[in-house]
C-alpha cells in the first residue's frame, strides 16, 4: 500500500547510495552466550509472545533452531527495511530487539514511505551495490522480480544455498498469499510478512436502525442491506446523502453515502491499480489474477504481455474499464463531501471515524485497529465497533470467476548482490518475524494476517466481535477473491506511475473516462513497446500485438467486453447477519 513516488530519477538514485552496507566480511567476534540466548528466548515466550498458536514447549523449540543456525552470523549487524504501517512498527521496536537477544544478530530495521523503499530497491538493482540485506515490499512487483535477474527465488535458496537457514517449521503452506508471491515459472520469490484488503465498509447501526430501514424501503422498493451490485451501493449512496430523514441528516448531523478522495497525488494511483477495475467487472474470470486479461487490462499469451488497448486485446480502454472510471467520479462528486475531491489517501482515511459516513466503497482493512478505539463516533461505549466490513459490491460487467478486490502482501525479498552472509542472516530475521512463535501476536497488533493458523486461533473466535466482520471474512472462502496486482505487469514501477496522472484528468473534467483510458492504454503499449525491445523477462518478456479494429476483439470470447446496453442493472442487499451466518459455514 502506500506507494509514493515509484520511479526515481538517476541522479536521485546515485545520492542514495552512500548509505550501502558492507561486503561479506569475516563475521565480527561476539560475546554472546548461547545461555544467554536461551535465557532471552523464555522470557521473550513468557513477557511478549503470548498468545501463540504453539505451546511454550514447542516455541522454546523453535527459537533453538534460531539460536543455533545464527553461530556462523553472531556479530554481525544486519540492515532491512520495509515501510511505515503498525505491523512493521512493531518488527522494528519489539521483534528486532528480540532477535537480536535471542541469536546474539544485531538488527537495524528501517521504516520509511513505500515509494522509498522502492527507491532504495531500484537503486540497489541499478547500482549493483548492497543497500539493505533485506526488503519487504509489496508483492504487485511479482511480474518485475521474475522477470528480472536480480532477485533470490526464495523457492531455490531454500532448497539450495540457504538450506541450513531454512527453518523446519516455516511451514510455508500455512501462509495464505503465496499465491501471490509465486512467478510464472511457479517459484516462490518473496515470503509474505503482512497482508489485509480492501473491503466494503457500512455503518450497521444505521442499516439496523428500524425507522431508517423503513424509509429506504419506501424510496427505492428492496431492504436496505449489505450492497451486492454497484446499482445498490448508488442508491444508498444517494439516500443517505440526499434523503434519510427527508434532508440527509441523522441526530440533526449531515450525512454522506460515499466516501473517497480525487487529489492529484500517486495515491490516486493506488485507487484505481488497487483492482477497481476488477470490482467493475473489466479482465477476464481467474485467481488469483484474471487471465488472460489481468485487472490492468493488460493481456498474455504464455506469460508475454501482449498489450493494453482494446486494439491489441487488452481492456485498459475497454468498455467495462471506462465505467470503472465514470462511476468512481460521478460517486466522488454527487455523493461524498466536497472537501474530498481535494483530499489524498492519507487525508481521507481518517475521516469516516468522524461518524458522519454511511459506507464506503474501497475501504482498507489497515484501517480496523484506528476505527475501533474507544472515544470515536464510531464505537460504542463497551469499545465494539458501530461498522462492519463486507465483501466489496461488484460492477455490471463483473462475473463469476474474476477477483473482487485488492489484497496488499507486504513480502519479504532477497536481492543476488546482497553478500552471501548478510543475505543468510537476514533470511533469519525474515523467518523470525514471520515465524509461528510470534505470529499471533504480530497478528493481534498489526491485524495483518500472514497465516491460516492464526486466523483460525481460539483468541481470534474469542474476540471477533471486536473486528467488525474482518476475522469472519478472513476465514471465508470469499478472501480468495482478493489478490494483488499479479504476473501480467512486466515492470510495475513504470508502469504504475501513469495511473494516477491520467485518472486526475477525468476528475477535473479535462478529459472524458474515455479520453483518460485511451491515454493509459496507449502509455502502458509504449513501455510494454520499449521493453520489448530490450527483451526484458527472457521467455516472459512483452510482445505486443499488432493493432486490429476494437469490434474484431469484442466478437471473440472473453475480455475486452462489448460495452453493455444497461450499466446498471437491477439492484441487489443481502442481510449483513446472514452473510456472517454463510460465512460461518463453509468458512
Amino acid at each position: 500500500m502506500l506507494r509514493r513516488s515509484l520511479v526515481a530519477s538517476v541522479a536521485a538514485l546515485s545520492l542514495v547510495l552512500v548509505g550501502c552496507t558492507g561486503g561479506d566480511d569475516d563475521t565480527p567476534k561476539s560475546d554472546f552466550k548461547v545461555d544467554d540466548g536461551r535465557a532471552a528466548a523464555r522470557r521473550w515466550v513468557s513477557a511478549e509472545f503470548t498468545p501463540s498458536t504453539l505451546s511454550q514447549a514447542d516455541q522454546l523449540g523453535e527459537l533453538e533452531w534460531f539460536i543455533k543456525a545464527a553461530a556462523p552470523y553472531r556479530g554481525m549487524q544486519i540492515n532491512v527495511v520495509s515501510e511505515t504501517i503498525t505491523t512493521h512498527q512493531y518488527e522494528s521496536q519489539v521483534l528486532a530487539k528480540a532477535f537480536t537477544e535471542i541469536t546474539g544478530i544485531k538488527v537495524k530495521h528501517d521504516l520509511i514511505q513505500e515509494g522509498d523503499v522502492i527507491e532504495k530497491l531500484q537503486t540497489q538493482i541499478q547500482g549493483d551495490k548492497n543497500i539493505y540485506d533485506a526488503y519487504v515490499n509489496d508483492s504487485d512487483l511479482i511480474g518485475t522480480h521474475s522477470r528480472g535477474d536480480y532477485v533470490v527465488p526464495l523457492s531455490d535458496y531454500m532448497t539450495g544455498e540457504g538450506r541450513d537457514v531454512t527453518s523446519p517449521t516455516l511451514d510455508v503452506n500455512d501462509f495464505i498469499g503465496t499465491s501471490f508471491t509465486t512467478g510464472p515459472d511457479n517459484k516462490l520469490y518473496q515470503l509474505p510478512d503482512q497482508q489485509f484488503a480492501n473491503l466494503y465498509w457500512f455503518r450497521y447501526d444505521w442499516f439496523t436502525n428500524p425507522e431508517i430501514r423503513k424509509q429506504f424501503k419506501a424510496a427505492y422498493g428492496y431492504d436496505l442491506g449489505v450492497p451486492v451490485n454497484w446499482a445498490a451501493y448508488e442508491d444508498i449512496a444517494d439516500f443517505f446523502s440526499r434523503k434519510v430523514n427527508g434532508n440527509g441528516t441523522i441526530d440533526g448531523r449531515k450525512v454522506y453515502g460515499h466516501m473517497d478522495y480525487g487529489r492529484k497525488d500517486p495515491s490516486l494511483g493506488w485507487r484505481f491499480t488497487d483492482a477497481w477495475l476488477s470490482m467493475a467487472g473489466n479482465g477476464d474470470p481467474g485467481i488469483p489474477n484474471g487471465l488472460p486479461v489481468d485487472d490492468w487490462g493488460i493481456r498474455v499469451e504464455n506469460c508475454r504481455p501482449v498489450g493494453s488497448s482494446v486494439s491489441r486485446g487488452g481492456d485498459t480502454n475497454g468498455p467495462a474499464s471506462v465505467y470503472a472510471l465514470t462511476k468512481y467520479v460521478e460517486w466522488l462528486k454527487k455523493y461524498a463531501p466536497q472537501e474530498a475531491a481535494g483530499m489524498n489517501f492519507s487525508e481521507a482515511g481518517p475521516v469516516p471515524a468522524q461518524g458522519n459516513i454511511a459506507q464506503q466503497v474501497f475501504w482498507y482493512t489497515a484501517f480496523t485497529a484506528d476505527m475501533t478505539k474507544k472515544g470515536l463516533p464510531v464505537v460504542n461505549a463497551d469499545g465494539t465497533p458501530k461498522w462492519r466490513m463486507a465483501p466489496s459490491p461488484h460492477g455490471a460487467y463483473w462475473k463469476n470467476g474474476n477477483k473482487l478486490g485488492y489484497q496488499d502482501a507486504g513480502s519479504w525479498t532477497l536481492l543476488k548482490n546482497t553478500p552471501a552472509k548478510r543475505r543468510a542472516a537476514a533470511w533469519l530475521y525474515a523467518q523470525f518475524v514471520t515465524a509461528k512463535t510470534v505470529s499471533l501476536k504480530k497478528s493481534i497488533t498489526g491485524l495483518t494476517f500472514i497465516r491460516d493458523s492464526d486466523i483460525r486461533s481460539d483468541y481470534f473466535t474469542r474476540n471477533a466481535k471486536n473486528y467488525g466482520g474482518l476475522i469472519e471474512f478472513y476465514r471465508s472462502p470469499a478472501r480468495k477473491q482478493w489478490t494483488p496486482t499479479g504476473t501480467n505487469v512486466p515492470d510495475y514501477p513504470k508502469l504504475a506511475q501513469l495511473w494516477w496522472q491520467n485518472v486526475a484528468t477525468a476528475v477535473t473534467g479535462e478529459t472524458t473516462p474515455q479520453q483518460s483510458m485511451d491515454n493509459l492504454a496507449r502509455q502502458q503499449d509504449e513501455i510494454l513497446a520499449r521493453l520489448e525491445r530490450r527483451g526484458y523477462g527472457g521467455d516472459c518478456a512483452p510482445k505486443l500485438n499488432p493493432e486490429t479494429s476494437a469490434q474484431s476483439w469484442f466478437d471473440q470470447p472473453g475480455a475486452p467486453a462489448p460495452k453493455l446496453a444497461d450499466e446498471r442493472g437491477r439492484p441487489e442487499t443481502v442481510d449483513y447477519d446472514k452473510l456472517l451466518a454463510n460465512w460461518k459455514a463453509i468458512g
